[in-house]
């Protein structure tokens, strides 16, 4: 290993201590160990660890093939030292300033889309549903007159006919007068017997439940 390649791994060594020192911070930031299971943080150090120790070998494999050297582990703990020192202030201080500006733009664009989107989606359904209203009302009251104009008519062009039914009426026999009423009267007292006998059903229905 010639000399500005040794060089070259103890300057990324230190890089990788303080990155080391910087991620374990952030990710300490954003797991929030208090709040989490122990069986979360447990898979979560394994997977941290696990991906720390990757890009770890990976610098080293670009810097010098891969040797590791015992100066290799002590410019890892400068590297992480010197964060710990100089730099972890500023970071967290950085970091927690970049966290309040991505919340305020999460938020901000969530008011801007329930402003925006949101709200003139309701406020259209809710004139859709309005105006739907108000068709069917006026339809339903335009099919009322119109019931009642046809009643009216009806009942204009039926009256002189049922005058002149009412006037032969009185040339029938009373024989077959009497038949008619007795008839009618039947079925009256028969509709007034399936009145009765569903009412006290539903009574007797009403009191079991």
């Amino acid at each position: 290993m010639t000399l500005s390649t040794q060089i070259l791994t103890m300057l990324s060594m230190i890089g990788s201590g303080c990155f080391i020192g910087a991620s374990l911070d952030t990710y300490g930031r954003f797991l929030m160990r208090p709040k989490r299971a122990k069986w979360v943080v447990f898979i979560n150090d394994i997977l941290f660890w696990l991906v720390q120790g990757l890009l770890l070998f990976y610098v080293l494999l670009s810097v010098n093939e891969g040797e590791f050297r015992i100066y290799i582990l002590l410019a890892l703990v400068c590297g992480f030292a010197a964060y710990q020192c100089l730099i972890k202030g500023v970071y967290l201080a950085l970091l927690e300033f970049l966290i309040k500006c991505v919340v305020t733009v999460y938020k901000t664009i969530l008011k801007m889309g329930n402003f925006f989107l949101i709200k003139p989606i309701i406020a259209i359904f809710k004139i859709t549903i309005t105006m739907i209203s108000g068709l069917v009302i006026f339809l339903w009251n335009l099919l009322k007159w119109i019931a009642k104009l046809v009643f009216l008519i009806v009942k204009i062009v039926l009256t002189p006919l049922f005058w002149i039914l009412k006037g032969m009426w009185r040339f029938v026999p009373a024989s077959i007068r009497n038949f008619f009423y007795r008839f009618f009267k039947k079925i009256a007292g028969f509709y007034e017997k399936i009145k009765n006998m569903s009412g006290n059903l539903w009574i007797s229905w009403k009191k079991k439940k």
